[in-house]
């Protein structure tokens, strides 16, 4: 592991070296002048962000021919995943070290996650309906509440363009373990209107989820069933809008994805999941100075299990909410933004839960100013949860700008997390009525530098969270009193005689610091150090690519008894357009077959191979 990431980073600065050496054309491996919206709420660019951002837009989905969202995050700055078995099995994400409750994940502007669990069913987006995807680390529940302690994650689906005119697309792909998947569109607009509407499906025969020897163990599945755990899903996305010609703008969007998953278990072996989410944004500019949204949007997501073909129960969840945002330019260069947000959960399951739903009320303000070299952005809010009463936020970000496009950021925020409806309210003893609310503060630096010819980053940061949830032994929920979680992450692009590359290196130290018998160890499941190189290049019509990604050990246990071992794993790709609309893709994943597991005593997938056509004019 550690030569691996020695390596990469010799690599990375090797050829940052020689591209600065003289290219005459600007890097294209990563877009510095992207417009995202998450980091702020408003439109900035990556590069105007002061916060740590990544962005996954269409091209690089394509070019990355990933069968997963999991595909797509695993190894960015300060990202780690948990998969319970291969494709379509629960995958968790764990940001800057935090649980994977502190991550929020937004489709479209809608929270999105069961409200039991509190965890994004990550697996059920499909890959080939999304557009693009923002990643901003660090705390930002003083602007979007509870839940953002690690980071927030948004996920864009596909929509058309005004005067796009019409635009068809069409994939299928096949591959290893029976994979079988296909996705057609339709997106189009004129002057005022866009729409896209998509349908897609995938099976695969999967592999055996859970290691053999579990059972013995007493961990992970508790049992042993040596056969595949198949997967099959069905989606719709269907989105539109409509801007008149005094700039007011009406949006709608919906996703829903029903999947069905087998899985090794002694009570329950096959669940069948709805994840449906729908919003709706109407925004308007009253005066040149002010802008006005309105928004509203619902998550809907079921869990329904089975041993068999013997029906063991339903979880359901409902997460409504509505918005009021206001856009305020006070001078030139100085953005004030305040809001309301009103949230509502509900509970629907055969299992008695003590209560069943709840609200959560708040409003924010923010203020971003640019004074010559300086960026100030400053943010507030207050919640009111029906369970755990008030909670204030807040968060402040500095930079500067030195010459040659370098630039230096400090920044610290708060963030809070409520338990969850599982946390507290499970029957059975499950539950733990005591549960206080969890709450972080983070300090963060950040030094990154963009030229004509590669572009670089630098961030490292603390959080102290107080009050953490974790499950003991026995699986009961409790108040860890401290853990302290500190972390460096670093990225590198360049563009070198044609090659593309992309390099990215985290190092993290999440202790608990509870005082008790686990005092000074690793957080679960969290690995300290993580790698990826992005490679590719284009020859004409032909494109190779390919992508390493490395991971130190984990551990299994609170105590750090039970170590996961780290790996690597090599990903191949190449894609020739053989006419100007179509395009044959091929990868090859794990192209070492290494066996390796990202869950203590659950399988990886071995060496894959995955072939895909492709038809979309928006491709030339």
């Amino acid at each position: 592991m550690k030569r691996t990431l020695l390596a990469a980073a010799l690599l990375a600065a090797s050829m940052a070296a020689q591209a600065d050496a003289g290219r005459p054309d600007p890097v294209g491996t990563e877009d510095l002048d992207a417009v995202i919206v998450t980091a702020t709420r408003t439109a900035i660019t990556v590069d105007e962000s002061l916060a740590s951002v990544s962005v996954i837009n269409r091209e690089d989905i394509d070019r990355l021919q990933p069968l997963t969202v999991t595909d797509l995050l695993t190894g960015l700055p300060g990202v780690s995943m948990g998969n319970l078995g291969g494709l379509g099995q629960q995958t968790s994400l764990f940001m800057r070290g935090t649980n994977a409750t502190h991550v929020l994940l937004l489709v479209d502007g809608v929270r999105v996650g069961s409200v039991t669990a509190g965890l994004a069913a990550f697996e059920q987006i499909p890959v080939e309906q999304i557009d693009h995807i923002e990643v901003v680390r660090g705390p930002r529940s003083s602007l979007y509440g509870a839940d953002a302690i690690g980071g927030v994650i948004q996920i864009f689906t596909r929509h058309g363009q005004p005067g796009g005119g019409l635009q068809p697309s069409f994939s299928l792909t096949t591959g290893s373990n029976n994979l079988l998947r296909g996705q057609v569109g339709l997106s189009g607009g004129d002057e005022h209107a866009w729409y896209n509407i998509g349908v897609g499906a995938q099976y695969t025969r999967g592999i055996n989820s859970c290691r053999i020897g579990a059972a013995e163990a007493f961990t992970a599945c508790y049992i042993d069933e040596p056969d595949r755990d198949g997967n099959r899903n069905k989606n719709l996305t269907a989105s539109g809008g409509y801007r008149w010609d005094n700039g007011a703008e009406l949006t709608g969007t919906w996703l829903r994805n029903l999947g069905e998953v087998e899985f090794d278990g002694s009570y329950q072996n096959r669940s069948r999941t709805l994840q449906q989410v729908a919003g709706g944004r109407f925004s308007i500019n009253p005066t040149d100075a002010w802008k006005t949204t309105l928004s509203a949007g619902q998550n809907l997501d079921r869990y329904d299990s089975y041993k068999n073909q013997d029906f063991r129960g339903y979880i359901g969840s409902r997460h409504d909410q509505v918005g009021w945002q206001n856009d305020i330019t006070v001078a030139p260069n100085q953005l004030l933004t305040v809001g309301l947000d009103w949230q509502g959960e509900r509970v629907d399951s055969d299992t008695g839960y003590l209560d069943t739903q709840r609200t959560n009320s708040a409003g924010y303000a923010q203020y971003q100013g640019s004074f010559g070299r300086q960026e100030i952005q400053l943010s507030a809010r207050r919640d009111h949860n029906g369970q755990f009463g008030n909670h204030n936020t807040g968060a402040a970000a500095w930079g500067y700008r030195f010459d040659h496009g370098l630039r230096l950021s400090a920044s610290y925020g708060t963030a809070f997390h409520a338990p969850t409806f599982n946390d507290v309210y499970y029957p059975y003893g499950s539950g733990n009525p005591d549960l206080k609310p969890e709450e972080s503060r983070s300090v963060e630096l950040g030094l990154n530098q963009r030229l004509t010819h590669w572009n670089w980053g630098i961030n490292a940061y603390q959080t102290h969270i107080d009050q953490m949830i974790a499950l003991d032994s026995s699986y009961f929920p409790l108040n860890i009193s401290k853990a302290r979680i500190r972390g460096v992450e670093g990225k590198l692009g360049v563009d070198l005689a044609g090659w593309q590359v992309q390099g990215y290196l985290t190092w993290l130290q999440p202790r608990n610091e509870d005082g008790g018998p686990n005092d000074g160890k690793l957080l679960m499941r969290r690995p300290q150090r993580t790698a990826r190189l992005d490679i590719d290049r284009g020859f004409g019509a032909f494109g190779l690519g390919a992508t390493f990604n490395a991971r130190s050990h984990s551990y299994a246990d609170a105590g750090n008894l039970q170590a996961v071992p780290g790996y690597t794993t090599t990903d191949l790709r190449a894609s020739y357009h053989f006419t100007p609309d179509w395009q044959l893709e091929a990868r090859l994943a794990n192209a070492f077959d290494r066996d390796y597991e990202t869950v203590w005593y659950y399988n990886q997938p071995g060496r894959s191979f995955f072939l895909t056509v492709r038809y979309s004019p928006a491709m030339r």
